[in-house]
């Protein structure tokens, strides 16, 4: 298990405070090496925001570039790799048109957009705006590298720690862990133990772990919001969620028993004992899982399964790779499942969708990108709505009781 990043949640103001840069700088070089003499590798640091819009204020959103670009200079002298944002909000629409050029002003900028809360309820006007900007950002780099940095949000609360969800909901400083864990659960299911047997095992990992991640967080002297033990993967067999999902003996995921898999290694996360933040789920990114990319080039993995599995345990839909010349209502359409399924749920899901320029479904993917497993362009079953969903209403869901 890896600490996947030290996110530092602060409120860096505009202009740059010098000052607070100074502090978050300080605070993840000494969380970093707090970790690192306790045994953790970690893997990068990382700063979040609360919304730009609420840096900026509404009249200055035409400096969201600047803003961006501002904030990667300062993190060149910083020990600080990402930093994120926050989303664009529903009752500022035009604050979903300046993230393309806001993503395209910095190489290490995350940006979000809200489709969906449980207070707010689903905004058709921002589903389309999240889909316009996926479409927009697929043209920024080279196979649509971009959207790496964008996730549509729907029912999303702050203070999660993994990108490009994470935003900060005040100014007091605080702090979180996003964990990659995926190898926890490769080894409790390993095709040996019973389900019981490996799912104790997987919950007395999450706590031990928990246990020693926390004592140091609190030793840090800065409000610590919690652990996020979403299991996300690396692009290796030994850390894929795709190879625990098949250890619990599926042949490929995909198939059926991939969601009572998905459950159960869901249900793990939230039995274990420890301070929760973010998702706490199942994290299944196409490209990002070795065995996820491999069974969606071989067609047993689908957009719909990916979509299925977050109704049990996931985090949404996360590096998807799509057809380069798809539809911004293609890609709508999908969103607004996402957003629907995350109110009647009530649980956090995101869409990071990837379309590739001048790819279409099936052909193979060409990333260049330590933390990417190549694939091959997944089918959308999709295509534009028609009223009344083609509108722009603000639709109320109320989870199942």
């Amino acid at each position: 298990m890896k600490i996947r990043s030290i996110t530092y949640f602060f409120n860096p103001g505009f202009p740059l405070d010098e000052n607070k840069l100074r502090a978050a700088d300080d605070f993840l070089r000494n969380a970093k090496t707090a970790y690192q003499n306790a045994g953790y590798e970690v893997q990068t640091t990382r700063l979040a925001t609360p919304s730009f819009i609420k840096i900026l204020g509404e009249s200055n959103l035409d400096k969201t570039p600047a803003l961006a670009n501002q904030l990667a200079s300062a993190m060149e002298t910083m020990d600080a790799e990402y930093a994120s944002l926050g989303p664009a909000l529903p009752e500022y629409p035009r604050s979903y048109e300046m993230i393309p050029e806001a993503i395209a002003a910095s190489e290490n900028i995350f940006f979000s957009g809200e489709m969906a809360s449980a207070e707010k309820g689903i905004s058709l006007p921002a589903i389309k705006a999240c889909a316009d900007v996926i479409v927009k950002a697929a043209t920024i780099e080279a196979n649509g590298f971009a959207n790496l940095r964008f996730t549509a949000l729907a029912n999303v609360p702050a203070g999660g720690p993994f990108f490009p969800a994470a935003y900060h909901d005040g100014d007091e400083p605080a702090f979180a862990l996003a964990l990659e864990a995926a190898d926890l659960a490769v080894d409790a299911f390993d095709g040996e133990n019973t389900v019981d047997e490996g799912r104790k095992k997987l919950v007395e990992s999450f706590e031990s772990h928990g246990q020693n991640l926390s004592k140091i967080a609190n030793s840090l002297n800065c409000r610590f919001l919690g652990l996020d033990f979403s299991l996300a993967p690396f692009p290796d067999d030994a850390i894929s969620l795709g190879g625990a999902i098949e250890g619990f003996g599926v042949p490929k995921v995909g198939m059926h028993g991939s969601l009572a898999a998905s459950a159960i290694l869901a249900e793990s996360i939230q039995k274990a004992e420890f301070l929760h933040t973010g998702f706490n789920g199942m994290m299944m990114p196409v490209l990002e899982d070795s065995v996820l990319a491999k069974r969606a080039a071989e067609g047993s993995l689908t957009v719909k399964d990916l979509l299925l599995y977050s109704a049990v345990c996931g985090t949404g839909l996360d590096t998807v790779p799509l057809a380069g010349d798809v539809r911004k209502e293609e890609i709508a359409a999908l969103l607004l499942d996402v957003s629907a399924l995350s109110l009647r749920l009530a649980k956090p899901l995101t869409a990071r969708l990837m379309p590739i320029p001048g790819k279409q479904a099936g052909d193979r993917s060409e990333f260049d990108f330590a933390f990417f497993a190549n694939s091959r362009v997944m089918r959308l079953e999709s295509d534009g709505l028609n009223h009344p969903f083609a509108g722009d209403e603000i639709i109320q869901i109320k989870p199942r009781l």
